[in-house]
């Protein structure tokens, strides 16, 4: 045989067909709807997976500060900002942090499953957080994603 049967299909910004799905966040755990939230928004779930590319989904998450976790990490749990002045280190616990801003538990639960280059970036414009439940993308049809 002297040429292959089949070909590599590598994808780029211009095949890259991209889906939109909506997910309910009520009494999940953190984790595990992080990790397969950036799944899909990197397009790992996809047969024409390509490293380099965004080839991910949209993805709109409803009530994502009802989100849940495990064991004691309500309380236990810190998140941590620096400002780069001296003094300027501050901490928040899980709790606190879903009371001020809800969304920013499961952003930086998904966030820190993705890759660490530019591709994170671009993949972060594919979720979508929400507080309640409605949101303005009907137009696009979201379904709802089954996992």
């Amino acid at each position: 045989m002297d040429s292959l049967s089949y070909k590599t299909i590598s994808a780029n910004k211009n095949t890259v067909v991209r889906q939109w799905y909506v997910v309910d966040a009520e009494n999940q755990t953190v984790g595990r709807l992080a990790s397969k939230l950036a799944n899909i928004i990197r397009g790992k779930h996809k047969a024409s997976f390509t490293p380099h590319v965004d080839c991910g989904d949209k993805v709109i998450v409803l009530n994502a500060g009802k989100v849940r976790f495990t064991g004691k990490k309500l309380k236990d749990k810190e998140y941590q900002t620096f400002s780069g002045y001296p003094g300027g280190q501050k901490i928040a616990t899980a709790k606190q942090l879903l009371d001020r801003k809800p969304t920013h538990v499961l952003y930086h639960a998904v966030k820190g499953m993705l890759p660490k280059n530019k591709l994170q970036a671009v993949a972060l414009k594919n979720l979508l957080l929400f507080e309640g439940s409605e949101h303005p993308h009907a137009a696009q049809q979201p379904k709802p994603l089954k996992y």
